[in-house]
This record gives structure tokens, C-alpha cells and sequence, in this order.
């Protein structure tokens, strides 16, 4: 058993390595189906349910500890602690997130009824309630699903069905063809070439567009590259951001100007005299506005990680006619720190606490004749959450802005699995993002999900570009901006329990085994 896990650790990596792949930052999604479709041919294998649910935690361990061990980063370099309780931390949280994983293989093997297509329906049902549940529960972290190394193919089903429903499909496809491989040669050649045809089919003739274009816009995305380390230092950090960011609002000549999360990295109260009033008056005339991220004070005096948008009017009013957007979804132990574990956090040296969140179905801010949706940094991995905006298509977003700061992880293929997870968005809304960032990746993102435009991660620069706006709901964003995922939850649950009972009835009906003559 060990040397099966061995192999399912393999298996886990490369399908962590197919979400952006270390040398280039793409995604690979074929490595990715094959990586998925070896768990399943071993789980076929499986002597045991614990045997089974024990290469599935092996899998998903590993394939999580290489999607994300850029958190290594920020809590060695930028927090102070120590390597090993570093790793071990990540090695932790992976392996508890892999449990989800562990009752799925156990379920699949528990449950697997004896027809092709029943077994990678079930496969597909209790992989997707694994990814639901991790994307959801105890505030969710879905970074690293399976549906981002997919943005360039099965991405085509994105404004269907979302990110986990492209993940279910992954399954689906990767558990039929690891049957494939151990079904009879005459099996092999007839119906494994149906299926592929039918979802080639799909993806050709099902209708791709459900969005049309609503004007243009010109914008400047500003990427300061201010190191992590001095960002908040009051004598190095905090002094450039300042005059750099100041520097650039005060001379962009774009219709819309943004700067990323924190790039003003001082509450308004404690801005250099005047800084915080010229920068208002700049945008109180003519025809610009501006949108960045700024720390501000709540209404029960705790601390909101926000963005402020400025245009004429209303920043010429007061401060309170400012446009306003208090980031909703938290990030656990960096803008909150859950129950029991303050003990973990004040062993690092970063200046954590519990911020207050913001509604999640904010207003957006017109610019224009375009309505621009801000998020901020993780927000964009919950698309259900920005569906929640598409509830009236006219007030929808025309276009949405991604404003954020990973500098916290170094020069990792964090940057580009996070502008897969935009680019994922755009496909699921149909909605082009900007992305301002502090150090990558600055980005412009089309509505079917192509950058189009690209600042150089970890450079100071300027993206100037023209984006157009999109009207429409996709499907998605009709029934995920009332429902949640829930529909998805309750479908893959439907599915689990019919083929459950399907499997029991025929394990019933079968011919009992002759008895053994003495």
C-alpha cells in the first residue's frame, strides 16, 4: 500500500503542477486529466475502502501542498517563522483540506456500481462535493480547484456551469478513461470514442455567447512594485507608495485610473496634510475617476480593507459621497484570525487583526456609460459570490476590477495562478476584469477570458488599455446570483444517492456464488 501512495503522491503533484505549470505559468489541463485519471484507475484496484480512501487523501495532499506552498513565503520571509513550522503549517492545512478528498475516494469505491458510465457519474458526483466542500466550508479556500487548468478547452462549459462544474466534468472524463483502459479490448474501441465525440460536440455547437459588447473604456492600471517587506514601513515603503501612486493619479490622463489593494497604505486621518483633499480635488472635475485600495474605518471604529472610488461630483461633496467597497470575503488569519488560533498568529511578525467585512452585493461605480464591480485580491476565487451582483442585469457589472497585493508571496507562480482564477471569472460572467496589482499580474482579461494586455510581473509601470464592456447574464450568473452553489450541491448529492441505490439493487438481484462442494 505504501507504493500505491507513493504513486498517488506523484499523481497529486502533477495535478497541482497542471494548474500553472512552474516553468511558464500556464496551465496544462491534460496533465491534469491524466494525474486525476491514475487516482481513479488505483482506486479500481483498491483491496480495501481504507486502502481507497487513504490514496485519495494522498493525492489531494500532495497536489494541494504544490498549489499552494507559496504560503511558505509569506510566513518564513515576510512573517519571521521558522522554516520547518513553516512547512509543517502548509503540510497541515493540506492535509486536513485532502480529508474531503479521502471520503470521496471512499464513497467512489463504497458506492461504484458495475456500469462504465454509472461508476464516472458517481466519480464525477462525490469529486465535486469534495471541491464544493472545500471551496465552501469554514469560510472556504478553493485556490487550487480543479477547473483552472481548464481556461483554455473545458473552460467553454464555464458560463454553464461554473468552476466546480467544469471540475465534475474533469472527473467525469478522467474516470472514463481510466475504465477505458481496463475494459475489454472490443469495449475499448466502441463507446470510450462516443463520449469524447459527444463533448467535442458540445463544446462546438452549444451557444458560447451570452453577453454583447457595451462600449469602451480607456484605463490605466498602476503597478507599483512596492517590496513587501517596506510596504507598511513609515521611512521607506509607505513614503514611495504615496509619492508614486500620488504622482501617478495626479498625472494619468485615462478615463479611469486604478491603483491596487493598499497602494494608499495609510487611513485617510493619517495622510500627510493635504494628501487626502488634492487627491479629491483632482478628481472632483472633468471627466475622470479613480478607483484604489486605502484602509478606512469601519462604523463600529474597527479597520475595513476598501477601495474608494473618485469622479467628478461626488468628490468635489464630501468624503462620505465618496464611492465606497469594504472587501466581504475575508481572508483567514490575514483579515481575521478564527477562534482558537491567535496563538499560531502571534508567532508571526505581521501586523494581523480582525477587519470588518462589507456587504456582498455592493453597488458598482459608474464611469461612463460603464458600471465597474470592484473585488479585492481573493475575492475573485468565489464566483459565486460576484454572481450575487447579477441578480438585476441592469445594474450588473458591465466590467469588473480586481485590485490586490500577493507581494506577500514573492516572485511564485502565485501571480499566475491567481490571473487563471480572473480569467476563469471573466469566462463564468462574461465580463472582461482589470486586475491592479502591487506586483503581478497587472493585467487587462477579455470576456472569454484572454489577457489581452499584460504588465511585467514584479516591475513599476503604468498598463494603459482599452476595455469593452459587456450587457448579459450568463447562465451561470442567472442561477448562481439566486442559488448560490447550492444547485450544484444538490445535484451532485442527487446523482451520488441514485446510483447509491441503483448499486444496492443490483448487487441484490445478482446470482448468489455456488457453494463449495466438500
Amino acid at each position: 500500500m505504501l507504493l500505491s501512495a507513493f504513486f498517488a503522491v506523484i499523481a497529486g503533484l502533477c495535478h497541482g503542477i497542471a494548474l500553472a505549470a512552474p516553468w511558464d505559468g500556464q496551465p496544462r489541463g491534460w496533465l491534469q486529466l491524466v494525474a486525476l485519471g491514475f487516482l481513479v484507475w488505483q482506486l479500481q484496484q483498491a483491496r480495501s475502502l481504507s486502502e481507497a480512501a487513504w490514496l485519495g487523501w494522498a493525492f489531494a495532499t500532495a497536489w494541494l501542498c504544490a498549489t499552494f506552498w507559496w504560503l511558505f513565503v509569506a510566513m518564513n520571509t515576510y512573517a519571521g517563522l521558522a522554516a520547518w513550522l513553516a512547512a509543517l503549517a502548509i503540510l497541515m492545512l493540506a492535509a486536513v483540506l485532502a480529508l474531503y478528498y479521502a471520503v470521496a475516494a471512499y464513497a467512489y469505491v463504497a458506492l461504484k456500481p458495475s456500469q462504465a458510465l454509472g461508476a464516472a457519474a458517481l466519480f464525477a458526483s462525490v469529486w465535486m462535493l469534495a471541491e464544493l466542500a472545500r471551496g465552501i466550508w469554514f469560510t472556504g479556500f478553493g485556490w487550487g480547484a480543479a477547473g483552472y487548468a481548464h481556461i483554455n478547452g473545458l473552460a467553454r462549459f464555464a458560463p454553464y456551469v461554473g468552476a466546480y462544474g467544469i471540475a465534475a466534468l474533469v472527473a467525469f472524463m478522467a474516470s472514463l478513461i481510466a475504465i477505458w483502459v481496463q475494459a475489454p479490448m472490443i469495449a475499448r474501441r466502441f463507446w470510450m470514442p462516443v463520449m469524447a465525440a459527444s463533448v467535442a460536440g458540445i463544446m462546438v455547437w452549444a451557444p458560447h455567447s451570452y453577453s454583447e459588447a457595451a462600449g469602451k473604456l480607456r484605463v490605466a492600471l498602476l503597478q507599483g512594485n512596492i517590496p513587501q517587506d517596506q510596504k507598511f514601513q513609515a521611512g521607506t515603503g509607505v513614503i514611495d507608495a504615496l509619492r508614486w501612486y500620488g504622482e501617478q493619479m495626479a498625472t494619468a490622463t485615462a478615463p479611469l485610473v486604478v491603483a491596487p489593494e493598499t497602494a494608499i497604505p495609510l487611513l485617510p486621518r493619517d495622510l500627510p496634510a493635504d494628501y487626502w483633499a488634492s487627491l479629491r480635488q483632482r478628481y472632483s472635475q472633468g471627466s475622470q475617476a479613480a478607483l484604489f485600495g486605502i484602509p478606512l474605518v469601519g462604523t463600529q471604529g474597527d479597520y475595513t480593507n476598501s477601495v474608494v472610488g473618485l469622479r467628478p461630483g461626488d468628490a468635489a461633496a464630501n468624503e462620505a459621497s465618496n464611492y465606497r467597497y469594504d472587501k466581504h470575503h475575508l481572508v483567514p488569519f490575514g483579515e481575521f484570525i478564527p477562534p482558537l488560533f491567535r496563538w499560531f498568529t502571534d508567532l508571526m511578525n505581521i501586523p494581523l487583526g480582525d477587519f470588518s467585512r462589507g456587504v456582498l452585493n455592493p453597488p458598482s461605480f459608474p464611469v461612463g456609460t460603464q458600471r465597474v464591480g470592484p473585488n479585492i485580491c481573493y475575492e475573485d476565487l468565489f464566483g459565486e459570490e460576484l454572481a450575487r451582483r447579477f441578480v438585476d442585469p441592469a445594474k450588473a457589472p458591465t466590467l469588473l476590477a480586481n485590485i490586490s497585493n500577493i507581494g506577500w508571496f514573492g516572485e511564485s507562480i502565485a501571480v499566475d495562478q491567481h490571473l487563471h482564477i480572473s480569467r476563469l471569472r471573466s469566462l463564468e460572467l462574461q465580463r472582461p476584469m482589470v486586475r491592479a496589482t502591487n506586483t503581478g499580474a497587472t493585467a487587462v482579461i477579455d470576456h472569454r477570458g484572454a489577457v489581452t494586455a499584460l504588465q511585467p510581473p514584479h516591475t513599476r509601470g503604468v498598463l494603459l488599455a482599452r476595455v469593452q464592456g459587456r450587457e448579459g447574464n450568463t447562465p451561470f450568473a442567472s442561477w448562481a446570483s439566486r442559488a448560490g452553489l447550492w444547485p450544484l450541491a444538490l445535484l451532485a448529492a442527487l446523482a451520488v444517492a441514485v446510483l447509491a441505490w441503483k448499486s444496492r439493487l443490483s448487487a441484490r438481484s445478482a446470482p448468489a456464488a455456488p457453494a463449495s462442494r466438500p
